[in-house]
């Protein structure tokens, strides 16, 4: 008779639970991007055999819950101003790997200017920015993000463009700086998308090596409860509505 020892062995396992995410249960609402992109950089880690060396920031949002759920030395950033604080660090400690942790309603709302600014820079850190299009923890608010016609609480009619003004596509603005070494944007909704998204993450962490610029990835991802959707309504909303304003897809590659 087969015992549970002999079915969880290494050649049987389809799946396994990157050591280098803490035991902490995920707060995030059920069907956010959240946590698969958390493992998805922590796997990356752990392959590269960089645990030591990597410092992540996450500032205020729902971002600021990675450093309880990644086993890595994290720094907390006042809102907006990840990037700042990575400039210090990648400057005081060159041969780390530095990253910043965002959503959009902290990157491209009151941290642009920091954004932009290290950006254009070439501050050598990957930004991992997480676009859902609202500020998902204080009430599903619009965001720079959110998309013409789009329901947020501020906005229940849809986003106006003619009162509201037209969204920011902050990460093709970030693609046309000169210090930027790699920009892309992903997505972590489907397996091959997961995919995706971690060779991605896997090339941002070795470009920082190269010491050549900013590494930013966009990751386009569902707020179910922002938008007010069930898990699949939102990740069909996503696709048909959402990704046509943020198409995947790179936007910058090393030559």
């Amino acid at each position: 008779m087969l015992t549970y020892k002999d079915i969880i062995k290494p050649e049987n396992l389809v799946y396994r639970r990157t050591p280098l995410l803490t035991e902490k249960t995920l707060s995030y609402c059920p069907g956010c991007g959240h946590g698969t992109i958390h493992r998805i950089i922590m796997e990356v880690v752990e392959e590269m055999g960089i645990q030591e060396d990597v410092i992540g920031i996450a500032p205020v949002g729902c971002s600021v819950l990675a450093y309880e759920f990644m086993d890595i030395d994290m720094q907390q950033a006042a809102h907006g101003r990840a990037a700042s604080l990575a400039t210090a660090l990648s400057r005081l400690m060159p041969n780390k790997y530095i990253f910043t942790y965002q959503g959009d309603g902290d990157l491209a709302a009151i941290g642009t200017a920091e954004t932009i600014h290290a950006c254009s820079r070439g501050e050598n850190f990957i930004i991992f920015f997480i676009n859902n299009g609202i500020y998902g923890m204080t009430g599903g608010q619009m965001a720079p993000t959110t998309i013409e016609n789009m329901i947020t609480s501020t906005t229940p009619y849809g986003r106006n463009s003619q009162l509201n003004g037209y969204s920011l596509n902050i990460t093709e603005l970030i693609a046309q700086l000169k210090g930027t070494f790699y920009v892309t944007r992903q997505a972590v909704h489907t397996p091959n998308l997961v995919r995706k998204a971690k060779k991605a993450v896997r090339n941002a962490f070795e470009y920082i090596k190269l010491k050549k610029g900013t590494c930013f990835i966009e990751f386009v991802s569902n707020c179910n409860t922002g938008w007010k959707k069930r898990p699949l309504d939102a990740i069909k909303w996503l696709d048909e509505v959402f990704l046509k304003e943020y198409p995947l897809g790179d936007l910058k590659v090393p030559k």
